[in-house]
């Protein structure tokens, strides 16, 4: 099974950014943990970051036409993007939404992501470990729906 893990602006200075927030894994060390989490399951996993709105866009709309699940961290754009969003409801695979830290016990303005309402499930303040989490979830129950 195909699953894009697509992360949105400033996912790749993990390990540098607020790190009591984010914690110390660097995003190589985080693209690495999915790419070895889907290997262990059986899933071709393809980790992207983008800080380019348009260039996410272009990868949910490949995933889409592909039929392929997304692991997708928007980072800011959860709060405000609804061309991410509408190109999200256009997934015919699973979407997991993840989140590094707890955004409902950070500033208000983040409790709110306008990708959750199409989202097939949403983990949060779980750290990195919540793309693994995401990971084991679409191999265990999505394989042979897709």
């Amino acid at each position: 099974m195909k699953v894009y893990v697509l992360n949105g602006p400033n996912l790749n200075r993990l390990g540098t950014r607020q790190t009591d927030v984010y914690g110390t894994t660097s995003y190589a060390q985080l693209a690495a943990v999915c790419r070895t989490t889907g290997d262990e399951l059986g899933l071709d996993v393809e980790v992207r970051q983008t800080d380019a709105e348009y260039e996410m866009l272009a990868w949910l709309h490949t995933a889409a036409d592909e039929g392929a699940a997304v692991v997708l961290n928007p980072g800011a754009w959860s709060h405000y993007s609804y061309a991410v969003r509408d190109a999200c409801a256009m997934l015919g695979a699973p979407l997991v939404e993840v989140h590094i830290s707890n955004i409902h016990a950070r500033e208000s303005f983040r409790h709110h992501s306008v990708v959750s309402a199409v989202a097939t499930g949403v983990i949060c303040g779980l750290g990195v470990d919540g793309y693994r989490l995401a990971l084991q979830y679409l191999a265990a129950h999505h394989v042979e729906e897709l």
